[in-house]
């Protein structure tokens, strides 16, 4: 029988997210693993090391962040979690000023496990809503964009 593949991901989110425990990166991380989507659609990081960086840099932009893992569900080697995520800008990390603002997004995410480390991830998340949030983007930018299409 499998190691319990939500429990996993549960902790994953909890020590590396909301507890900031970067060892917890290189503990359940494989040193092969490939992560695509965290920053962006098709962006693909590889091995702790890069995922480490994403999350100090992402973690110092919204410092006080807090995920909840709102369902879990596995299948053999893979592992679901739909969750939220309650954060306040308030640092420059992402290249633009601390803007004070607190935002809530979701998202998605599905990793394959293997001896108990995450091997592959993919991650669908709601930047889209962060940076509109913070001020990055504007309605009128969205809704421009959307007509040329």
């Amino acid at each position: 029988m499998p190691a319990n593949n939500v429990a996993l991901i549960r902790r994953w989110f909890d020590e590396v997210w909301n507890h900031g425990r970067l060892e917890t990166i290189d503990e359940l991380l494989a040193p092969e693993a490939v992560t695509i989507g965290q920053s962006g659609p098709e962006a693909a990081m590889r091995g702790p090391r890069e995922f480490r960086a994403f999350v100090e840099k992402l973690r110092a932009a919204f410092p006080d962040i807090q995920v909840t893992v709102e369902d879990g569900f596995e299948a053999d080697d893979k592992v679901v979690a739909r969750w939220s995520a309650t954060m306040t800008h308030r640092g420059d990390q992402l290249g633009l000023p601390a803007s004070g603002k607190q935002v809530r997004i979701t998202g998605i995410s599905i990793g394959r496990v293997v001896d108990g480390k995450i091997v592959e991830a993919w991650d669908n998340w709601d930047q889209l809503t962060m940076m509109r949030e913070i001020g990055a983007v504007s309605e009128s930018k969205i809704a421009l964009g959307a007509a040329r299409s």
